[in-house]
């Protein structure tokens, strides 16, 4: 049995194939394994909180695990490790989110493109059909994630605290959210997963779209995350599309192609949940 594992912050979705490509059972979700905000006995205990993992992990000969935090080497063999001590039978790889995007992405398995994630986090590499570049070193959520539901979330926070946010989207966003200032700060500061915690928030853009305000905020952070991530690469631009992955970017799609209109690139695909392009690229791989 091979388990391919999307993960994000908030969440991680898990689906097992066998060597045909025959999927083995429901595609299962558990909370995100982000290793680089996550101590290594959480790790395990969202894993082990899936009963069919645990009844098949004996099964398990390889995993291909993907995953946001898995950037730098330190969280990456943290994870490894952990997955390992799970899935004892299993060889276990595992990739930074941003090779998901591209193999869920790409029209072919060679295809040059910038691939970016917008989900609860943000990331923008360069994939030149063979190997993946990456020009900028991410900080992770309070210095960068442009774009991000993390970042929105916060935004909707500040305007509406610092009352730029329009009335009667105050109103509404006060009826959905706590606003309280105690419950805002003690999921910030004293929780696990803050990250997600503001990504959660990013919700009610997408109910309130017509809004002018809405329009402009999910713009203006589309433009800044193209300034400090996609033009890293504005000497491949002119060539190359620009994919994109994740479910801020999947409702954003009007947005980003006016901003890449305005701003000079080319839009490619998107992908909601990189997940199914996995799925598609390891069977394929069997075959």
């Amino acid at each position: 049995m091979i388990l391919i594992v999307d993960s994000g912050s908030t969440k991680c979705d898990w689906i097992a194939v066998d060597k045909n490509g025959k999927q083995c059972f429901e595609k299962v979700r558990t909370k995100g394994l982000n290793p680089a905000i996550l101590s290594e006995k959480k790790l395990k205990k969202t894993i082990k909180s899936s009963d069919i993992l645990m009844e098949n992990k004996k099964d398990v000969t390889h995993i291909f695990f993907y995953g946001a935090g898995c950037g730098t080497e330190k969280p990456k063999m943290l994870l490894k490790g952990v997955l390992e001590s799970v899935f004892k039978n299993a060889v276990v790889e595992v990739q930074e989110d941003t090779m998901a995007a591209v193999r869920a992405t790409l029209n072919s398995k060679d295809e040059a493109a910038v691939v970016c994630i917008l989900g609860t986090g943000s990331n923008c590499s360069y994939f030149d059909g063979q190997q993946l570049h990456q020009r900028v070193n991410s900080l992770g959520y309070t210095l960068m994630d442009d774009a991000s539901g993390n970042y929105f979330g916060k935004q909707l926070i500040r305007d509406y605290y610092f009352n730029h946010m329009p009335e009667d989207l105050k109103v509404a966003f006060a009826s959905k959210y706590n606003v309280e200032s105690d419950y805002i700060k003690y999921n910030l500061y004293k929780q696990p997963n803050p990250n997600a915690y503001l990504a959660a928030f990013a919700e009610f853009m997408f109910l309130n779209k017509e809004s002018t305000y809405i329009s402009n905020l999910i713009k203006n952070g589309i433009k800044l995350f193209a300034k400090n991530m996609i033009f890293q690469f504005k000497d491949v631009l002119p060539n190359v599309p620009v994919h994109f992955a994740g479910s801020i970017a999947f409702y954003s799609q009007d947005e980003i192609k006016e901003v890449a209109k305005e701003l000079g690139f080319t839009v490619g695909n998107f992908e909601r949940r990189p997940i199914e392009g996995l799925l598609k690229f390891h069977v394929k791989d069997l075959s």
